[in-house]
Order: C-alpha cells, then sequence, then structure tokens
C-alpha cells in the first residue's frame, strides 16, 4: 500500500487533540464557495450542506450521504472518520460546480461514537433520523460512510441484516443494498465485498424504519482475514453487530484497521493512496447515479 503523500494542512489541524473540527469543516468549505448550516438537535450539532436548488430534482430519488465527523477523546481519529470527511467535504467542492442534477443530500454527523456505549436513541443520526421521519422524509437512499481512508477494497453491510428487519422495511433495505453493489460493481468490480460491519450512523436510520448502508474501506489482506475469521467462528458476526456479545477475543479476530480505532494508533500514517483514489471514482459515480422517484 502506499501512504497517501500529501494531505490539506486542515488534516492536522482536524486530528489534532482539542480540534473544533465542526469549525473546521465549515471554514474549509466556505473558502471554497460551499455554504453549509449547522442543525442542532437533542444536544448533537449536525453540519448540512446547501446546494443550489437546481441539483435537485423530483423525478429522482433523493441520496442521503452521512459521515460522522465526532472522535473518541483517546484517538487522533485519522480514519475514523476524518479521512471520509475530508472525502466527502472535497466531494461537495466538486458538487457545488457540478452542472446538472445530482439529487445529494450531505449531514456531517455528531455524536456517532456514543452509540457504542449507549442506547442507538442517545446516536445523533437517531434524532436525525427521527426529524426525516416526522418530514415524511422515508424515501431517501442513505449512504453512511465511515473509516474510508485506509486500503482498496470497498466494503458495504451485507444486505442478510434484512433478516432481522421487518415487512417494508427489509423490502427497501434489499433493494438499496442490491443498487449499491450494482454501484461498486461498475466503479471497482474487482474491489468491493460484502460483510458484516459494526453499526455505524446506520444505526440510527434503521432504528427509525429508514434503510440505510454503511460503506467502509480496507486493505485486501485484511478483508481476505477477516471472512476467513467467519467462516471458523460461528459466534464472530453476532459479536461485530452486537457489543454485548462480544469476549475478551473478540477485538484479535477483527481487521487490523478496525483495531486500530478510538486507539492512539489511528494516525494519518496509516492511511494510503488508493483509498481516496477509490473513494472520489465511488463518490462521483454516486452523483451521477439516478434512481427514479416512486
Amino acid at each position: 500500500m502506499n501512504v497517501i503523500p500529501n494531505l490539506p494542512k486542515e488534516f492536522d489541524d482536524f486530528i489534532a487533540p482539542n480540534a473544533d473540527r465542526r469549525a473546521i469543516i465549515r471554514d474549509y468549505l466556505a473558502q471554497r464557495g460551499v455554504e453549509t448550516a449547522v442543525i442542532s438537535l437533542d444536544g448533537k450539532n449536525h453540519i448540512f450542506v446547501k446546494f443550489a436548488k437546481s441539483a435537485y430534482s423530483p423525478l429522482f430519488k433523493l441520496k442521503t450521504v452521512l459521515c460522522h465527523y465526532d472522535r473518541v477523546e483517546t484517538s487522533p481519529g485519522a480514519n475514523d472518520n476524518s479521512a471520509a470527511c475530508f472525502q466527502i467535504m472535497d466531494w461537495a467542492v466538486r458538487l457545488s460546480r457540478f452542472r446538472g442534477v445530482h439529487n445529494i443530500r450531505i449531514f456531517f454527523t455528531d455524536g456517532e461514537e456514543i452509540a457504542g456505549h449507549s442506547s442507538v436513541k442517545d446516536q445523533g443520526a437517531f434524532a436525525l433520523a427521527s426529524l426525516y421521519r416526522r418530514l415524511g422524509i422515508t424515501k431517501d437512499d442513505v449512504y453512511v460512510f465511515d473509516s474510508c481512508g485506509r486500503g482498496n477494497i470497498a466494503l458495504i453491510s451485507e444486505k442478510t441484516l434484512s433478516h432481522a428487519m421487518k415487512g417494508n422495511l427489509a423490502r427497501l433495505y434489499e433493494d438499496l443494498c442490491k443498487r449499491t453493489e450494482q454501484l461498486l460493481s461498475t466503479v471497482c468490480p474487482k474491489h468491493w465485498f460484502s460483510l458484516p460491519m459494526p453499526y455505524s450512523d446506520n444505526a440510527g436510520f434503521l432504528a427509525c424504519g429508514i434503510p440505510a448502508v454503511v460503506i467502509t474501506v480496507l486493505p485486501a489482506n485484511e478483508v481476505e482475514q477477516f471472512a476467513r475469521n467467519l467462516l471458523e467462528n460461528k459466534n464472530l458476526k453476532q459479536s461485530v453487530l452486537n457489543p454485548s456479545e462480544r469476549d475478551s477475543s473478540y477485538k484479535e479476530k477483527l481487521p487490523l484497521t478496525w483495531q486500530m480505532f478510538h486507539t492512539a494508533a489511528d494516525t494519518k500514517e496509516n492511511l494510503t493512496e488508493e483509498s481516496f483514489e477509490l473513494m472520489q471514482s465511488l463518490l462521483d459515480a454516486l452523483a451521477l447515479s439516478k434512481t427514479i422517484s416512486r
């Protein structure tokens, strides 16, 4: 893997201790002509990216993109989730100059990291999804990008999660997964995989009955080893999906990239150029993709 040679100077500020990450995102975008607004819900502050009305058409489904900007205090959070924040900020700049319809909504969300230690209802995305439901916004395609700065394989949360869902939600979730897999097959036909992943901001949306998929990135060798571990240990999948079922040996069976989450090892030196190239192609293809609204 090739370590990414150049990152914006603001990246170091973003991963520094005590950084005002919300202000850095807003300033970074404002300096590049992109307007944002802060939406405060239940004590969490989400950043909404504003695009021109001409970027939207009611003929096609809206695509909501979520990327959490909060981090645990013990980690620089270079991959979880600073890399994706900068990938999507740069994408927002490209979208602001896009001529035509893209139907993209972008939120940089607050309060994702709390979900592993508390109820999903305390997650910032849950309050945002609750607002969506109150406003009747239940037909968006929701994409969550989390930890996308290391590796060359795009992972999507496997659609077998729908077995735990009921009725219309299961159907809509499987449909969203299928279309996302088709997108990945077009963008990176030999560089994507479907595996169980820890919940991210999708947890809050699924809890509100709104389908949402997670996309992350891993090195190929870590994907291969994790797939083997899942086959050899039948309890590993449930441990990945359910924090209450994790034992002391759980972490060593995870990809190395995930083992670095929430630790001092999650530094920019572990980010890779391949992941940024992959994400640029994937995000641009997502903007161009269109699904007829029904």
